[in-house]
């Protein structure tokens, strides 16, 4: 009872552990996932919804600016109160001391009925002018509230805010194109690390036949040895050989491990077994032009060339006039919204503006702008230029490099040949271990050459796409 158990628990066991096991990804998962988890992928999401939102605020100008303003004040300043009070279109004549004014200037007028009149009435009656009112110049605080809605509106400034919002979105598209740069840099990155895993695999694979090798011409010298028929020094010779093969797979196993916490990285997530793709590259088959007109860094300076000429643009505007319209409507009280609708006032009005000498700085500008735009023509055209010559360049390296894979091959091939005639050789006492020995070191050093020329290969390929926008064909 305990053993069928004990095997139903180990039945479930494995069960769930192969339920819950992750598949092995292959490249297209790789590169649908390293779209949509990558976090440097992310970051330059967020720069071009940051740079939209820039765009977004030039346009925003356009539509002028709504401001609502309230006011709370309390002053007995002569000034502020009688402004409060004919904001308010509550100002009297009581405001301007008429009282103190009124009756003086009553026996003024009634002296002068009088044909009587002495020096010193004539003094008393310009004496009312000199009064200070206390109502006007003493007057009690006033509480002051007031609620304005003020709607302002660019109408023309020299073509500027127009141009501001192209060399906006200009931007935003630079930005979207930096975030396509970085998307393909990490594809970039993600499909060189599977081919770089195929060929460690592939040498793996090669390594490994040699170490089964080596473990055959062991045992073949141990048995010799027992025959009188080989030296201790043979079987030490083969052992050292043996540690070295060793000490290379086992470095190639770190290597591997390496590559699985760099893919995970690039992923965002835990990778512990991929599906390596074929050792090469295919090959892209894009015409110099077509790669010209998909590389990123040229699609950039395009845009960066827009930008230059919108500040040209941007530079004549200081010549021209600025236009620019205003209304408000407000009410006034001292209470907040006390008889709004008596209280109420409106102003409209246009404003033109127009500098008409600042001391040649405008004439300063516009060659500076213009100056500019010259010098990115002259870059667009240059990178241009080096970019066709990184391609003659790239093409020409690929081309090296498969011939020189194709001459390895065949030089791998005769070595392993070589090696097995000494190999033979060596059971049937015709050759030394050393010579056998010289020989499987030729062939190692064919396969670790050959690898080489396939990396190098691979990574002039990948260098090709690249400036193809990442495009494989």
């Amino acid at each position: 009872m305990k053993l069928a158990v004990t095997l139903f628990s180990t039945a479930l066991a494995l069960a769930a552990s192969e339920l819950t096991a992750t598949p092995p990804i292959d490249l297209d998962a790789a590169v649908a996932l390293v779209k949509s988890q990558n976090l440097e992928i992310k970051a330059a999401e967020y720069d071009l919804q940051s740079a939209k939102a820039d765009a977004n605020i030039a346009d925003g100008y356009h539509w002028g600016s709504l401001d609502f303003t309230q006011d709370i004040a309390n002053s007995n300043n002569p000034g502020n109160v009688f402004g409060f009070k004919l904001s308010s279109r509550e100002a009297t004549f009581g405001d301007f001391g008429f009282d103190q004014f009124l009756a003086p200037l009553g026996g003024a007028l009634m002296l002068a009925n009088n044909d009587a009149l002495t020096p010193e009435d004539l003094q008393n009656m310009s004496s009312v002018l000199t009064t200070r009112p206390d109502a006007l110049n003493y007057p009690k605080s006033r509480t002051f509230f007031q609620s304005k809605l003020a709607y302002q509106l660019p109408i023309y400034v020299g073509g500027k805010l127009s141009a501001y919002s192209r060399i906006t979105d200009a931007v935003a598209k630079i930005k979207s194109l930096d975030k396509e740069q970085v998307t393909d840099e990490k594809i970039y990155q993600v499909r060189k690390s599977f081919y770089d895993m195929a060929l460690l695999d592939s040498s793996l694979t090669h390594f490994g036949k040699i170490l089964e090798n080596i473990k055959t011409l062991e045992a073949t010298t141990e048995a010799m040895i027992e025959e009188g028929y080989a030296k201790k020094t043979d079987l030490l010779e083969v052992q050292a050989k043996r540690a070295n093969v060793e000490r290379m797979i086992n470095e190639m196993n770190s290597n591997k491990a390496l590559l699985y916490h760099f893919i995970s990285f690039l992923l965002n997530r835990d990778v512990t077994e991929i599906t390596p793709p074929a050792e090469d590259v295919p090959m892209c088959v894009r015409s110099d032009e077509q790669v010209l007109e998909a590389n990123l860094d040229l699609k950039k300076a395009a845009v960066g060339l827009e930008i230059t000429d919108d500040m040209v643009g941007v530079s004549y505007a200081g010549y021209l006039p600025q236009i620019g319209a205003f209304a408000e409507i407000s009410t006034a009280d001292n209470s907040i919204f006390g008889d709004a609708q008596d209280h109420r006032a409106y102003t409209v009005g246009a404003r033109l503006s127009w500098n008409l000498f600042n001391g040649n700085i405008d004439a300063q500008q516009v060659e500076k702008a213009k100056i500019g735009y010259l010098k990115m023509q002259t870059q667009m055209t240059l990178a241009q230029k080096g970019i066709a010559l990184k391609l003659h360049q790239i093409r020409t390296e690929v081309a090296k490099h498969d011939y020189e894979i194709e001459s390895l091959s065949k030089e791998l091939e005769l070595a392993s040949e070589i090696y097995e005639s000494y190999a033979t050789r060596y059971r049937e006492q015709l050759a030394s271990m050393s010579d056998v020995l010289i020989k499987q070191s030729e062939q190692i050093e064919k396969i670790l050459a050959l690898l080489m020329a396939k990396n190098k290969r691979n990574e002039r390929v990948f260098a090709l796409q690249r400036l193809a926008n990442g495009e494989a064909l």
